[in-house]
């Protein structure tokens, strides 16, 4: 376990975050400590929907479950959180 900086590019925000991460998240952890900045502030909630990560540029989503270690990002990476709609 070791604190890991990812930048946040969410969606629907026009500010870039810094977001001080663990290793050992998920990247569902990793989407809502990049939520605590940016949603109720300069984005709405979209309830329904849930949230997930892809690297900067990237069109496939990373798994949930998958953690930060196992994702082999690099200090300070951009990765992008974007609204899905949740399964029915």
């Amino acid at each position: 376990m070791a604190l890991f900086p990812l930048t946040s590019n969410f969606e629907g925000d026009f500010v870039l975050q810094l977001v001080p991460v663990d290793t050992e998240n998920t990247m569902d952890e990793v989407a809502a400590a990049a939520a605590v900045h940016s949603v109720g502030r300069r984005v709405r909630a979209r309830p329904g929907c849930i949230l997930r990560v892809r690297r900067q540029g990237a069109d496939d989503f990373l798994p949930r479950t998958m953690k930060v270690v196992e994702a082999g990002f690099m200090p300070t990476e951009t990765v992008e959180i974007i609204w899905e709609a949740a399964p029915h």
